[in-house]
Formats: structure tokens, sequence, C-alpha cells
């Protein structure tokens, strides 16, 4: 899958609450996509796990994926209500939010394309 593809693909979860799955360093993930942009200069998404397999042991909770160890991401038609509390009752600093389900941002980029 093309970076291209995963952006659009991320950015329609965001905007439309829907949940994903995909493998991530060889281990299944399904969770909902919260927020996805980019810290020091890497592609990565902030999501919380609903199932799938975890090197923690703990399969359920708040994650990152680090997008150029993610493969086979799929669009899912099951659908979550929107945000969650934040695991710390902060967000993080990002150097560029892509999508969010959060309304904090409002200088967040609005594009569809690439």
């Amino acid at each position: 899958m093309q970076q291209t593809d995963i952006d659009k693909l991320l950015r329609t979860a965001i905007r439309e609450c829907r949940l994903v799955a995909f493998m991530l360093d060889q281990r299944p993930r399904r969770g909902e996509p919260h927020d996805y942009g980019l810290i020091d200069g890497e592609a990565r998404l902030f999501f919380y796990q609903t199932g799938g397999a975890s090197s923690s042991g703990r399969p359920l909770g708040w994650r990152w994926a680090v997008l150029s160890r993610v493969s086979d991401l799929h669009l899912l038609s099951e659908h979550f209500a929107g945000t969650r509390p934040a695991p710390s009752g902060r967000h993080v600093k990002w150097d560029t939010l892509l999508a969010t389900v959060s309304p904090r941002d409002t200088n967040m980029e609005h594009t569809d394309e690439a």
C-alpha cells in the first residue's frame, strides 16, 4: 500500500469515525483512529486499540503506530463514538496534525490530498 493510499484511508476513517485493522510489527491490531500526523518528521497514528494482539500483553487501550511499521491497513464498516479522554488528560504536541476526531485544533489541514 502506498503512502498516499494510507493517508487517504486514515483521513476517511477519522472523519467518519470508523474502525481500522492493520498489522503492526507482525501483530494484528484493530482500533479507533483518533489522531494522525507528523512528529519529528515521522507519520504516526494515535489510536485506541479494541482488539488484536499486543507485545505488552494488554490488547486494549491507547497505542501509537509509526506508519512505516504498519502493513495491511483496512477501513472497517464499524463506527465508533468519537473522542475519548486522553490517557494523561493532555494532548500530544504534533508537528503537523493531519486528521483528528477531536475538535481541539482548528488550524489543522482539511485537505484529502497527500
